[in-house]
Parts: structure tokens; sequence; C-alpha cells
């Protein structure tokens, strides 16, 4: 079978047909390989000179702006310049309600400290006072931050004191995680 051979016209057009195939089925791809992950990130560190637990949370901005809509009905239009002067207490509400601490078994207060923004995260600070190392048997960190409207959402929380590391991903259906010293 003889090859038949293309001339410049029939080669220009052959790869005029190639670059459109790949301009309609590249964004296709695109589509697919895209995927919404639903995390939050949270470190629980002891601050042996001040006897506390600081808590640093990090969140999706867009994340926690689509919560706040849905549970609170509010447009919170978190970080720009038209965010709802609101948002902090719903916020604070919010965390009450899904993060808390547990220490030796006995839930202790959690203290909203602030906020700021952090490209496209939420950074919340928390803190838990007077917190003694040498009476302290068990941490637990109990979860539930946007598992009410993302089912996928996981929160991963980091433990670290003095030389205990330890790293929980929390989930709707297990959402605490716990360092025993």
């Amino acid at each position: 079978m003889a090859r038949q051979l293309l001339t410049f016209g029939d080669y220009k057009l052959h790869i005029m047909l190639k670059k459109r195939f790949l301009l309609l089925v590249l964004p296709l791809f695109a589509f697919v390989a895209l995927h919404k992950y639903y995390v939050s990130v949270t470190s629980v560190n002891y601050s042996d000179k001040e006897h506390t637990l600081q808590i640093t949370s990090r969140v999706f901005i867009d994340d926690f702006d689509e919560l706040l809509k849905q549970r609170y009905d509010i447009k919170s239009n978190l970080a720009t310049k038209n965010e709802n002067k609101q948002a902090e207490d719903y916020i604070k509400k919010y965390l009450k309600q899904k993060f808390h601490i547990y220490i030796n078994g006995e839930e202790v207060k959690v203290n909203y400290i602030g906020r700021e923004y952090d490209v496209d995260n939420i950074v919340i600070y928390l803190e838990v006072e007077n917190v003694k190392l040498e009476e302290l048997k068990t941490i637990e960190a109990e979860s539930t931050i946007l598992t009410d409207i993302y089912e996928e959402q996981k929160n991963i929380v980091h433990f670290k004191f003095l030389k205990s590391k330890k790293s929980v991903v929390l989930t709707r259906g297990n959402n605490k995680g716990m360092l025993k010293f």
C-alpha cells in the first residue's frame, strides 16, 4: 500500500485541525483535573512561658464565607473592603459551637483572640488559659468546622507539646483526636 504525501496546503489544514481539536478537548481535561478540597489545618501548641494552649486554625476564606451564608443567612464578604460588620460575631459564635478542647477528659474554655487573612485563608487565633503541664494526662480536640455543609471536609489537627507531637485528621464521622502524655 503506497503512502500518500501531503501537499503543503493539506499539511497546513492538518495542523489547523489538530490545534482546533486541542482547543476543544483541553478545557475538558482541566475540569476533570480540577477538584475542590475542603480542609482546615489547626495547630495546638503549649506555651511553657504563658501556661496556655495557643491554637491557630487556617480555613479557606471562600468556604467560611459560604458557611456563614448557609448557616446564618448573611453575606459576609470576608477579606474584602465590603466585609459585613457582623462577620466576626458570627465567626466567634460558630467556633464556640464547632471547636472544643478537653483536658484530662474535661471541656475547657476556648477564648477567641482574633483573626487575620493570609492569601486565601482566614487565620483564626484561639487560646486556653491556665494549663498546668505537670497535671496534663490527655488533651483532646473536637472539630466539626465546616462538616455541617461539606461532607468531604477534613480538619487536620497538629498537637505539639515539648517533645510530644501528633497529627490527626478529623472528619464528620470521626471528629475527635487525642494526645496522651
